[in-house]
């Protein structure tokens, strides 16, 4: 744990509202690909920014559940589902609803295993993201005409 102090009990990691354990498993996603990214994709920055852009965006959650759901234990399904059919106080941008609440079923997954200080558990289930997942594409060239 980051702050140093005692992980939370199952129980009390329950207990926290789904959108506040998304919100901790958000930064916990976004640090994971950061770093597989730096360490190991050789890239310019700017790509590797438009990869993790990618991938952590609710679009790219969502795909990434469908290998993801079947490997979770049936106290992590049910934290997703709390997640995903929580109230949410903001609205989804460039995803669609559902995108969005399976995202942040996720993220509340990878809040409560963080905060239950499950970091191996956290590993296993991410390194189930694809090598190809984390590749840069090559950008399409816009075409300009000449005038």
């Amino acid at each position: 744990m980051l702050t140093g102090r005692q992980p939370l009990t199952p129980l009390q990691a329950q207990q926290l509202n789904p959108i506040t354990l998304a919100f901790v498993g958000d930064a916990v996603y976004a640090t994971y690909v950061r770093e597989r990214l730096a360490t190991t994709v050789t890239g310019k920055p700017s790509d590797l920014q438009r990869v993790a852009s990618q991938v952590v965006s609710a679009k790219g959650q969502s795909a990434f559940l469908d290998k993801l759901l079947p490997l979770l234990t049936e106290d992590e399904a049910d934290v997703f589902r709390r997640g995903k059919n929580a109230k949410k106080p903001t609205k989804t941008k460039g995803a669609t609803k559902l995108e969005y609440n399976r995202s942040t079923g996720l993220e509340a997954v990878l809040g409560y295993l963080y905060l239950t200080g499950e970091d191996g558990r956290i590993t296993l289930l991410l390194s189930a993201l694809d090598d190809e997942t984390f590749q840069p594409q090559e950008q399409p060239k816009v075409f300009k005409p000449i005038r």
